[in-house]
């Protein structure tokens, strides 16, 4: 009987124990929720008020506010109510002009870290990625500006081409059919009285269905130097006069881009724990028979454009190494000022990885990529050289990323 009654007692006590359990847990971000992959503005961005980032830059103020004003650039070019959708904010571009020429004020004011963090969370709605379902992380990837020598004429060592985009390319606006295809588009080429997919990477290596159209901007040595440089997007090209073209991004085929690094893991042919864009190409150099089955698992094919003032991302501005990154385009707000925390490579003095250390910085949004989609995927822009090389290969970590605009 009594044993009873006090069940009877502490069932009340257990009951709103774990209620306010779960509350809590709740609050700190430990209970375990089942997340679906962001498809929308809306779901990619919330906005938070507690356990912000201390906003600690680890890189120089100077190419913050070089970023900063080459984006205000792509930003002044638009109508000033064209409309950004920050998560469900709907934001005016001249809200957004306003949030960065704020920031360049308050860095000529020369703040420290916890002045100009005050000022963040008095006057600016910070919003946090959603990232990856399964860990609310964000995947952080990088690339850099790859220096190849080329040639302007095929020859025996210079035999592998690079296209400027053809003239039978087309692109499909979905959304001028139906408006629920709004931001969808596709690409392809007129056969007859249809349109149909253009032609594959396996078309346009092997079958060399673009040859002799006179589309070549230049010629490399390696296949592989061919397909790193269009997943990199840009390149400097060095010609055996010393002369040198940058090149970037003009279009692509419009096929799916899918991972060769993903295809070698699967086939055993690399260890995950190895994986990086050297050990790719290692392993390539290494079995040439296998190169363009390989290759040819990816279908998605860049074509190219000589650049006077390179690299350009997406909005159409010179990228800043280590400020600017690429989002997916359909979910974040092109131009966006952002924050992040990653972790980044320390070199020993044989210019090999020593360690992996924190680090966090203000960076802008200015490019995308095919392998970028989703809320939990970005891309950091190393710039040129050696250490923006081996970042860009071996960095495949989780981290934050928070995306700033100035309250109404």
């Amino acid at each position: 009987m009594f044993k009873a009654e006090r069940k009877k007692l502490q069932a009340p006590f257990f009951v709103i124990s774990a209620i306010w359990i779960g509350l809590i847990l709740c609050l700190f971000g430990c209970y375990p929720a089942i997340k679906k992959e962001a498809r929308s503005p809306e779901e990619a961005l919330k906005s938070v008020k507690y356990f912000l980032p201390d906003f600690e830059d680890d890189l120089d103020q100077a190419s913050l506010e070089l970023a900063i004003r080459r984006n205000l650039y792509y930003l002044r070019r638009l109508p000033p109510d064209h409309i950004f959708f920050y998560g469900p904010e709907c934001v005016p571009c001249y809200r957004v002009i306003d949030t960065q020429e704020t920031i360049l004020r308050l860095l000529a004011q020369s703040p420290n870290p916890k002045a100009l963090r005050h000022q963040i969370m008095q006057n600016f709605l910070v919003m946090k990625a959603a990232g990856q379902p399964s860990s609310g992380k964000v995947l952080f990837t990088g690339y850099f500006l790859p220096t190849y020598e080329a040639s302007l004429v095929r020859n025996k060592v210079y035999r592998f081409p690079i296209y400027e985009m053809p003239d039978d390319l087309v692109t499909v606006d979905l959304s001028l059919f139906k408006k629920k295809f709004k931001g969808q588009k596709l690409m392809g080429r007129v056969l007859g009285r249809t349109v149909v997919p253009y032609y594959s990477r396996e078309d346009i290596d092997l079958r060399r269905v673009l040859a002799g159209r006179n589309l070549e901007i230049a010629w490399l040595k390696d296949p592989v130097d061919v397909l790193f440089l269009q997943i990199q997007g840009s390149g400097r090209l060095v010609f055996s006069d010393g002369t040198t073209v940058c090149v970037g991004y003009s279009a692509s085929n419009g096929h799916p881009y899918r991972s060769i690094g993903r295809y070698m893991i699967e086939k055993g042919y690399i260890d995950p724990e190895e994986m990086s864009m050297q050990k790719i190409r290692e392993f390539l150099h290494n079995h040439p028979h296998l190169v363009q089955k390989i290759l040819g698992q990816n279908p998605s094919y860049v074509f190219f454009r000589i650049l006077d003032n390179g690299p350009l991302g997406n909005i159409g501005v010179p990228l800043t190494p280590g400020r600017s990154i690429a989002l997916d385009a359909s979910l974040f707000p092109k131009g966006a000022l952002g924050f992040i925390r990653c972790k980044k490579p320390v070199l020993d003095s044989q210019g090999k990885i020593k360690k992996w250390v924190p680090f966090s910085r203000f960076v802008l949004n200015q490019d995308t990529g095919g392998a970028i989609k989703g809320a939990g995927r970005a891309d950091i822009f190393w710039g040129s050289g050696h250490y923006a090389e081996v970042a860009a290969g071996h960095m495949r970590h989780q981290g934050e990323l928070y995306i700033l605009v100035k309250k109404k």
